[in-house]
C-alpha cells in the first residue's frame, strides 16, 4: 500500500462548491444541502484502501455520535472505478450499507471535486466552520493500518467540538496518511 499524506490546504480556504449523486439514494448532494449546518466535514474515502477499511467503524460512529447536532457530514469517493472496481458506485452503497454509514456517500466519476479540493489520500478529511472556510484538514487520529494505536478519531473530533461549541480550532494539525487517490 502506498503511503500519501494529505496536501494540507491552506486554512480559511472556501470550500468549493460540488454537485455529486449519492451512491446510496441517488439523490444530487451539493453544499447548498448543508447551509444550515454550524460545520461541514467532508471526507474524501474509498472502498479498497486499506487505511480506510482501519478507520470505517470509526467514520459510521462518527455520523452516528453527531447525528442532530449542527454537523453535516459527507463522504466522496473519486478513485478511478475502471482500474479499481470496488470503488465503483455499486459498490460503495454497499459498503455504506454493510458499515452503517448515515451520510450521503457520494461517487466523483469525473474527479474535479477531489482536484478542486486537493485531495491527494484516502482517507482525507476537510472540516469547514459555518462560512464554509477550512477550519481543519488533517489526520483522523494517530492510528494507522498496523500500528497498534486504537482508532478513537480523537485529532477530527477535538476539531468538531471546537467548531460546534464556538471556540478556535487547534491550527497545529498533522496530515492524513492514506493510499493516494487513484487518477485516471
Amino acid at each position: 500500500m502506498a503511503r500519501t499524506e494529505s496536501t494540507m490546504l491552506p486554512l480559511e480556504t472556501a470550500a468549493p462548491p460540488f454537485e455529486l449523486p449519492d451512491v446510496v439514494s441517488g439523490k444530487k448532494i451539493s453544499l447548498e444541502d448543508f447551509r444550515d449546518k454550524k460545520a461541514l466535514l467532508i471526507m474524501f474515502i474509498c472502498r479498497h484502501c486499506p487505511f480506510v477499511a482501519h478507520v470505517q467503524n470509526e467514520l459510521s460512529r462518527l455520523g452516528k455520535d453527531y447525528a442532530g447536532k449542527s454537523l453535516g457530514i459527507v463522504a466522496i469517493s473519486s478513485n478511478d472505478a475502471d482500474t479499481y472496481p470496488d470503488d465503483a458506485p455499486e459498490s460503495l452503497a454497499a459498503m455504506a450499507s454493510e458499515v452503517g454509514f448515515t451520510f450521503p456517500f457520494c461517487y466523483d466519476e469525473s474527479q474535479d471535486v477531489a482536484r478542486a479540493y486537493s485531495a491527494a489520500c484516502t482517507p482525507d478529511f476537510f472540516l469547514f466552520d459555518q462560512n464554509r472556510k477550512l477550519a481543519y484538514r488533517g489526520q483522523l487520529d494517530d492510528s494507522r493500518p498496523g500500528n497498534g494505536q486504537p482508532v478513537t478519531g480523537r485529532d477530527l473530533r477535538d476539531a468538531i467540538d471546537a467548531l460546534l461549541n464556538g471556540e478556535p480550532v487547534n491550527p497545529n494539525q498533522i496530515p492524513s496518511i492514506g493510499c493516494n487517490i487513484k487518477w485516471r
